[in-house]
C-alpha cells in the first residue's frame, strides 16, 4: 500500500509528466507477542506456547505520470513467511516442548491504482491532496498448503498435509477495492506535515481455504473457511530536511494498521484474527539524483485483538501475535 513505506509526501517527491518510477520495497517483522483485546496472554511465554510468525516481503512497484496530476502504479508483492508453534503440531501440552516449521513464499495478490492530484502540482508546491482509486486481483495463492506433525493413537508420529495458517497464507483469494488519500502541507521552511491512509475493500465472504476453526464450531460439525477480510492503515507525522543541500531528511509520526471484524460489504464470516496496531514511527529519508532510499521503524504502543464475528457468535474472545516492531525500506529510482 502506499502508506506502507516512506516519510511522506512533498512537492518534490512527486512524479513530473512522462516520468517512470520503479520502486523496490521490504518489510521484516517478527511476531510472538499474544493478545486478547489490549491484554497481553504473558503466560504464553512462560509456558513456552508462543507462536511465531517471521515475515520477510518484498514489493515491486512501477508507476507512470501521465501528466502532472494523474498517475498509475502498478504493485506486485512477493513474501517469505516461516510459521513455528507447538498447538499446530504435537499439540500444547506439558510433554511437548517441540517446534515446528511451516512455510509460504511467493507472490501475493497484486493491485493496480491511479491516483489524482486535487490541485495542479506545478501551481500548489507547498500543499496539495492526493486521492485514489484501485483494483486488487487474487493473483495471491489462498490455499498454500504444508506438512504437520501429528501423532496417531499408538504415539506414532505421521505428517499431514493440509493448509497452513491464515497469517502466513500468500493471498486471500478475492477481488478487491482499494481507496487511497494522501497529502502533504509545508508549514516552516524545512517543514511539511503529511497524512495518507489506505482501505481495501473486500466484499467477497469467505475463500475455499479449510481451517480448524473453533472448538464450537467443530463440535457442531460446521465447516469454517478462512474469511476474505478488509484491511486499511493510516499514517500522519511530519518530515524536517535536516541537510536539505545533502538530500537527507527525518521524519516523526504515528500510525494504525489493521484488519476490521465486520466488512464495508458483504458478509464477514468464516475465520479472521480482526485487530488494529498503533505504532510510533521515526524515519528517514535519502535522495541524490533519480534515486531516493527510504527507512521507517514502526515501534508499536497500542495492539488490540478485536472479537471476530464468529467470536461474537460462539461467545469467545480468539487471540492474535503481534510484532513489537518492524522494519520497512524502500529503495525506488526514476526514469
Amino acid at each position: 500500500m502506499s502508506c506502507s513505506t516512506g516519510n511522506g509526501t512533498s512537492s518534490s517527491s512527486m512524479l513530473q509528466p512522462g516520468q517512470w518510477q520503479v520502486s523496490l520495497g521490504f518489510r521484516n517483522l517478527h511476531s510472538h507477542r499474544h493478545f486478547v483485546g489490549t491484554e497481553e496472554q504473558t503466560q504464553r511465554a512462560l509456558n513456552n506456547t508462543e507462536v511465531i510468525n517471521d515475515s520477510q516481503g518484498f514489493d515491486l512497484g512501477i508507476s507512470y505520470a501521465y501528466n502532472s496530476r494523474l498517475s498509475f502504479a502498478l504493485n506486485i508483492p512477493f513474501a517469505v513467511n516461516v510459521r513455528a508453534s507447538k498447538y499446530e503440531h504435537y499439540g500444547n501440552t506439558a510433554a511437548n516442548t517441540q517446534y515446528f516449521d511451516t512455510h509460504s513464499t511467493g507472490i501475493g495478490d497484486m493491485r493496480l491504482t491511479a491516483t489524482y492530484w486535487l490541485l495542479d502540482p506545478l501551481e500548489h508546491g507547498k500543499g496539495n491532496i492526493a486521492l485514489g482509486l484501485g483494483v486488487k486481483a487474487p493473483t495471491g495463492n489462498s490455499n498454500v498448503q504444508d506438512q504437520f506433525h501429528k501423532l496417531d493413537k499408538e504415539g506414532k508420529e505421521y505428517l499431514l498435509t493440509k493448509a497452513v495458517d491464515q497469517s502466513i497464507q500468500l493471498g486471500d483469494g478475492g477481488w478487491g477495492a482499494n481507496i487511497e488519500i494522501q497529502g502533504y502541507q509545508q508549514v516552516l521552511p524545512k517543514t511539511v506535515l503529511y497524512f495518507n491512509g489506505f482501505y481495501l475493500f473486500n466484499p467477497r465472504n469467505v475463500n475455499n481455504t479449510l481451517t480448524s476453526g473453533t472448538k464450537e464450531a467443530a463440535a457442531n460439525e460446521i465447516v469454517v473457511y478462512h474469511s476474505v477480510a478488509d484491511q486499511f492503515a493510516a499514517r500522519v507525522g511530519a518530515s524536517y530536511a535536516l541537510l536539505s543541500k545533502a538530500g537527507l531528511s527525518v521524519s516523526f509520526g504515528g500510525r494504525i494498521e489493521g484488519v476490521p471484524a465486520h466488512d464495508v460489504f458483504g458478509k464477514s464470516e468464516g475465520f479472521r484474527r480482526p485487530g488494529y496496531i498503533i505504532s510510533v514511527e521515526p524515519g528517514v529519508v535519502y535522495s541524490k539524483g533519480k534515486n531516493t532510499f527510504a527507512l521507517s521503524v514502526p515501534i508499536a504502543t497500542t495492539r488490540n485483538r478485536i472479537q471476530s464475528v464468529a467470536d461474537l457468535k460462539y461467545g469467545k474472545h480468539g487471540d492474535a501475535a503481534f510484532a513489537d516492531y518492524f522494519i520497512s525500506a524502500t529503495l525506488s529510482h526514476r526514469f
